[in-house]
């Protein structure tokens, strides 16, 4: 079952370090965007990925794992990422998904995101296994990025406000299934509404879950 996103909690005990991208800049790279998603494990929803590209000089303190931090510390540092970085995100509907399958619409919002920059990074630095293919700059995958390079951190921070407050707007439009309170994974109450009602259309009929409802 996918993990359930944070929504309170400490202040997480590792912090993100600018180190990966300044090694980047002393070997060529002049700007380095960091890249990562969010929404790969819901049954409902888009998935979102960011491109962030950080002022060195003006980095918000406090960069980490968006799992790792509260509702309210996410919303508070991307009001400052937003001001003081390069950003862009693109979110890949749940239509989409289907069509690609999770993997491959994730890849899809992150080329997007890193194609919709305002400015050209030299090097993207991936969250995860995968680089997108076709990208305009060299890439790097780094395995837990979200939780050690500060560019990655920022766009796991943004792509979660993003896709959060998607799925607080689904909530309204479809309220009998509690959207706003679990972003879309699977919770108890999030199988107990689908169980009751069935899957509306933002719901990912290829999940297995969905799919066995659906069989049903």
């Amino acid at each position: 079952m996918p993990a359930k996103p944070a929504t309170s909690g400490p202040a997480p005990k590792i912090i993100a370090s600018f180190r990966r991208e300044r090694a980047a800049m002393k070997a060529g790279a002049r700007l380095v965007a960091g890249v990562d998603e969010a929404g790969r494990g819901p049954l409902a929803g888009p998935v979102v990925a960011a491109a962030v590209v950080l002022n060195p000089k003006k980095i918000p303190a406090g960069l980490a794992d968006s799992k790792m931090l509260n509702a309210e510390r996410r919303e508070e540092l991307f009001v400052e990422i937003m001001a003081t970085a390069e950003v862009a995100f693109t979110a890949a509907s749940t239509d989409r998904i289907e069509r690609l399958n999770i993997r491959g619409a994730t890849l899809w919002a992150m080329s997007r995101a890193v194609a919709s920059l305002s400015v050209r990074p030299d090097l993207a630095l991936i969250d995860g296994r995968d680089a997108p293919p076709g990208l305009a700059c060299a890439a790097e995958p780094v395995i837990g990025g979200d939780a050690l390079v500060q560019s990655i951190a920022a766009a796991s921070i943004v792509a979660k406000v993003v896709r959060d407050r998607m799925m607080r707007r689904l909530g309204e439009c479809f309220p009998v299934y509690g959207f706003e309170r679990h972003m879309g994974y699977s919770t108890p109450e999030h199988i107990a509404a689908l169980s009751a009602h069935g899957p509306c259309a933002h719901h990912r009929r290829g999940f297995a879950p969905i799919a066995a409802l659906l069989a049903a």
